[in-house]
């Protein structure tokens, strides 16, 4: 089998890839595009030609999670899952369903838990949270369906359990179609409590955290 020659923009691409992952998994950013950027900036790199795919870094950031977090980063991402569970649960009437970094496990030990939740009115997640006493705040987040379809969403940030979410609450139809993840532009995967419940079981652990 020929060898393959990497051209000079190549590895500039791998090498922006890298340092976009090193800076998402070091600085807590979870945005790609700011990450490139940040990473363009430490290299000196301003062609926007040469910048990676966000598949490239996040391939990049699993890798630099099994060379430089091979210790750490199982045990932060079983915490994560489990701590997005016991919300799940707590949320049921909403039919939570989990996504992105830590449903792919790419999440650093900075992300926040991401769910989708379903309601007729995204008010009635907010009184249950007031109802328990969690503090929360309102936001927004815009989401693409298709190359010309978005939509912006109410959403909740708050802590729990020293953890942080982030929700999405859709209408109780929005389930039926996921927007598309700004990683590989395919719909998102979402996993409801049953699925999740699967990978944090002991069976699904790495044999160095199983009782």
């Amino acid at each position: 089998m020929p060898r393959r020659h990497f051209s000079r923009s190549d590895n500039l691409r791998r090498a922006l890839a890298q340092e976009a992952a090193r800076i998402m998994a070091e600085q807590g950013i979870h945005d790609y595009l700011t990450a490139k950027r940040k990473a363009g900036e430490r290299l000196g790199v301003t062609d926007e030609s040469v910048m990676p795919r966000n598949t490239e870094v996040e391939a990049a950031l699993i890798e630099y999670q099994r060379l430089f977090r091979a210790d750490s980063h199982p045990e932060t991402l079983l915490a994560q899952r489990q701590a997005a569970l016991h919300a799940m649960q707590y949320l049921a009437a909403f039919e939570p369903r989990l996504v992105g970094p830590v449903l792919s496990g790419t999440a650093t030990a900075y992300a926040d838990v991401q769910l989708h939740l379903f309601a007729e009115r995204a008010e009635s997640v907010a009184l249950q949270l007031l109802d328990r006493g969690i503090a929360h705040e309102v936001t927004e987040r815009r989401l693409r369906f298709d190359a010309l379809r978005s939509r912006s969403y109410p959403g909740l940030r708050f802590a729990l359990n020293q953890q942080m979410f982030e929700v999405t609450v859709f209408p109780l139809d929005g389930i039926r179609q996921a927007p598309v993840s700004p990683v590989d532009g395919r719909p998102m995967r979402r996993a409801d409590a049953a699925e999740l419940s699967l990978l944090v079981s002991p069976a699904q652990r790495p044999a160095s955290q199983r009782l």
